[in-house]
């Protein structure tokens, strides 16, 4: 489905912010030029989605993390490089957009700190060098870490963002390929309920967290353009949505029965929850207040979900 929101064509995406910007990256802000061009905060997010698709790889074929080092080191350097490759790749097409938003508005790539022909040697680099370190892990990892590369810069950052409403569902496939890396390096098994319940539920809990943020950025993104749900089709489309999706995330959580009941009852009760907040927080909270409250909560659910497997599956295999 395409929208008839379409970008501006007459803004220019290679033309620097500021003509007197520089062109390579002063010495005393390299470390927060490079930070925010590759977004640590995402690299971080999704290296927990990794170690939790390890540690369940780990738990499931009973292997001590001892034996298993090289592969995990390779694993964590390999995918933190190439998701900030893609978080590059991404800021680098967009300068445009972010032009328009306030919260981005001054990412190095807009303002010319970070220079579109650095930005893509740099981004390249990243991406080669992750990828040989997931491959040297394991091929399978190497593989979903390109697939997850590929899937978040052409078929979401190229192509659905600006056209479709559907942006979110296309690039929640890419979001929830870390997971996948992480179980791949240390298991070819790609057929476990674990890792299948790891991909599912990642791959829905990114539709509340995304609508979320849509809706407390509506007035930006509907500047910069973007059709994101709530901009296209208004609030109640997307409360619907959104808990359409939390009730797929309540029965995903059953994926996880042949491995640990606790684990079950931990993403039962978190999704729960969630669908819970948003009913009552739609009907007695006004539309920025509820955003604000499913933003947060969505953080919340990922990490307490994911260091539960960590923890249990780390503990469940060492002792």
């Amino acid at each position: 489905m395409r929208s008839n929101v379409k970008v501006n064509k007459t803004m220019d995406k290679t033309a620097p912010a500021s003509a007197t910007a520089s062109l390579s990256i002063p010495r005393q802000r390299t470390s927060k030029v490079i930070a925010e061009t590759v977004k640590t905060g995402i690299v971080k997010s999704n290296l927990i989605a990794m170690f939790a698709g390890m540690a369940l790889a780990l738990y499931a074929n009973q292997l001590n993390p001892l034996i298993m080092i090289p592969e995990i080191v390779l694993a964590t350097i390999g995918s933190a490089f190439v998701i900030g490759a893609a978080g590059t790749f991404n800021n680098l097409y967009d300068r445009d957009i972010d032009r328009v938003m306030e919260r981005t508005k001054n990412r190095p790539t807009v303002t010319g700190v970070m220079s579109l022909r650095n930005g893509l040697i740099f981004g390249s680099a990243l991406a080669i060098l992750g990828l040989i370190s997931l491959f040297i892990a394991s091929p399978l990892a190497g593989l979903f870490g390109f697939l997850g590369l590929f899937l978040y810069v052409i078929p979401y950052t190229m192509w659905t963002k600006r056209r479709t409403i559907y942006n979110t569902e296309i690039g929640s496939l890419s979001g929830a390929v870390p997971p996948l890396i992480g179980w791949a390096a240390i298991s070819s098994d790609m057929m476990s309920p674990g890792v299948l319940g790891l991909f599912i539920v990642m791959l829905l809990w990114q539709m509340p967290h995304f609508y979320a943020i849509a809706i407390r950025k509506h007035d930006e993104y509907k500047a910069a353009s973007v059709p994101m749900l709530p901009v296209v089709k208004g609030l109640r489309r997307t409360y619907l949505q959104t808990n359409f999706y939390l009730v797929l995330l309540i029965a995903a959580s059953f994926l996880f029965l042949p491995l640990s009941l606790g684990i079950v009852l931990v993403a039962l009760l978190l999704s729960g929850a969630w669908l819970v907040l948003s009913i009552v927080g739609y009907h007695k909270m006004d539309e920025q207040k509820w955003a604000r409250v499913m933003f947060i909560y969505s953080l919340n659910h990922m990490s307490i979900l994911f260091a539960t497997i960590i923890l249990y599956c780390i503990v469940a295999t060492v002792f």
